[in-house]
């Protein structure tokens, strides 16, 4: 899979059309978000994880989308299922990140 970049037009099209999604939401400002990034594609190609929908959110730019899964800071990462919040959190960890995709299997 891939990281496919999201905004609040397609934001619950995505949720929708998918059982089980993880969205990283930044900022173009946000170095820990960018230094993030590589780590995050890197997940979306395990094998581990086939099945689950990896989303980019601009946390400044969609502000429905940020709503609704409770951002308080950046990098955070929410899972989703069946259109619904699971977990999120605020975190640059690689392995909380595992923890919430975890979740989802």
């Amino acid at each position: 899979m891939s990281v496919h970049v999201s905004t609040d037009a397609d934001f619950n099209s995505q949720l929708e059309q998918n059982d089980k999604v993880i969205v990283k939401y930044f900022a173009n400002w946000c170095g820990s978000c960018k230094l993030f990034a590589p780590k995050f594609r890197r997940l979306s190609d395990d094998e581990r994880f086939a099945g689950i929908t990896f989303l980019d959110v601009n946390a400044e730019e969609n502000e429905a989308a940020r709503k609704l899964a409770g951002v308080d800071n950046l990098p955070f990462f929410a899972v989703f299922q069946n259109g619904n919040l699971v977990a999120g959190s605020a975190t640059n960890k690689e392995e909380i990140v595992v923890d919430l995709l975890n979740k989802l299997s």
